[in-house]
């Protein structure tokens, strides 16, 4: 009879890596940064201008390394935060089937390929997807997200730097528009990661992550949240109004912000589960159809 060999034995080369590169993929959070690419993506598209596709193949590229690198810092550093809570303890960096030093070669290698790819295509567009991942890992994930419930501004700059690295990246400067857009995303990420916080309050306490929730309760947070809404979408529709995009176009965004709105507005005078569900779900459609119309 012949002798079966462990399973994990018959893998090949091939096999593993492919296991590996599934790790890490998870790590990037693809749904998460394929958004923020987006957001890019537009802010190149929104100059209105013939588009040089090799060149917007060649940023969406380099800044879906640079924001993929700095998530998966996040994730390298985050590893005990993350082990405690049930719904991120099956990542690989909870879960132990990557380790630390893995991780963090993993994650500064596509972050210093990601960085240094932007900065050879046009030396400010590299200096603002720099500033989103110093932001992001340095200042959000390093120095405040253990620490404080506001560090959420600063993920949130982190957060509006892709769409204005693409906005540079097509006018050769930092103007208005690009400031504005950046604007409309800072002021949406609110909308989205403290719907997230309040859905998730007992994960983030169980971690020992401060929050707005558990700092300054519910009915302040829902607050925080319509503030934000009623400035991002003003932001993106001056933004929007500037660009001169067509009224037909323009009237499609002042109806996805109004259901943005009322839904914000709704967490505040009719709070429920079901209502912040559905707003958590709702504004990331609504960013990711926002983007879109400002492309065409």
């Amino acid at each position: 009879m012949t002798a079966q060999l462990p399973i994990t034995s018959l893998q090949s080369p091939t096999a593993k890596r492919r296991s590996k590169f599934a790790q890490f993929w998870l790590l990037v959070k693809p749904l998460q940064s394929g958004l923020l690419l987006a957001t890019g993506i537009a802010g190149y598209m929104s100059a209105h201008t013939p588009p040089n596709f090799l060149l917007l193949l060649a940023m969406s590229a380099s800044l879906f390394l640079a924001i993929g690198g700095s998530t998966i810092m996040n994730m390298w550093y985050d590893h005990d935060i993350d082990a405690k809570m049930r719904r991120t303890q099956k990542r690989p960096n909870a879960s132990g089937e990557l380790t630390r030093a893995e991780i963090f070669r993993g994650g500064m290698l596509i972050s210093i390929l990601g960085i240094g790819w932007a900065a050879a295509i046009q030396p400010l567009y590299g200096f603002v997807v720099f500033l989103g991942w110093f932001f992001d890992v340095a200042v959000y994930t390093l120095w405040l997200k253990r620490r404080t419930c506001w560090s959420i501004v600063w993920g949130g700059i982190s957060g509006a730097m892709p769409i204005l690295a693409g906005r540079v990246l097509a006018v050769g400067e930092i103007e208005i528009i690009g400031l504005l857009l950046a604007a409309s995303v800072l002021f949406w990420i609110p909308t989205h990661t403290l719907t997230f916080s309040i859905k998730f309050f007992d994960d983030y306490n169980a971690a020992g992550v401060p929050t707005f929730p558990s700092t300054y309760g519910f009915e302040t947070t829902r607050a925080v949240i319509a503030l934000s809404s009623i400035i991002a979408a003003a932001s993106i529709g001056t933004a929007s109004v500037m660009i001169g995009v067509q009224a037909g176009i323009l009237r499609l965004l002042i109806v996805l912000s109004s259901g943005l709105l009322l839904l914000s507005f709704a967490t505040v005078f009719r709070p429920s589960e079901r209502v912040n569900f559905s707003l958590f779900k709702y504004a990331s459609l609504y960013m990711l159809i926002s983007m879109i119309l400002l492309s065409i």
